[in-house]
């Protein structure tokens, strides 16, 4: 089992920024797309951003422009970097990556526990 480390999150202003981080653990013949989803209250939970190991990436509509996703492979990490914050991304944001496990002819997919992001108005 590989144990996602997200890091980031927190509370603040509408308008401003944060940045999320994921760190992957160990060793891998290859991570495929890393992703990042979030879940509101009573609602589910939705792609916000992916990207592939070839760095192609695609955003929800809603924070096209506002949200960059982004990662580096030498580190294992994928970051979604948050501008123009609003009420409504307030979330809880989660981590997902696509890993090739050496030895396993079958990947995996593994989620990060989650971190909450609240934008206050």
């Amino acid at each position: 089992q590989v144990q996602l480390v997200e890091s980031g999150g927190g509370l603040v202003q509408a308008g401003g920024s944060m940045r999320l981080s994921c760190v992957v653990p160990g060793s891998f013949r290859s991570i495929n797309t890393m992703a990042w989803y979030r879940q509101a209250p009573g609602k589910e939970r939705e792609l916000v951003a992916d990207i592939t190991s070839g760095g192609t990436t695609t955003y929800l509509d809603s924070v096209k422009g506002r949200f960059t996703i982004s990662r580096d492979n030498a580190k294992n990490t994928v970051s979604l970097q948050m501008n123009s914050l609003k009420p409504e991304d307030s979330a809880v944001y989660y981590c997902n990556v696509a890993v090739q496990r050496w030895g396993y002819p079958m990947g995996n997919i593994y989620w990060g526990q989650g971190t909450q992001v609240t934008v206050s108005s």
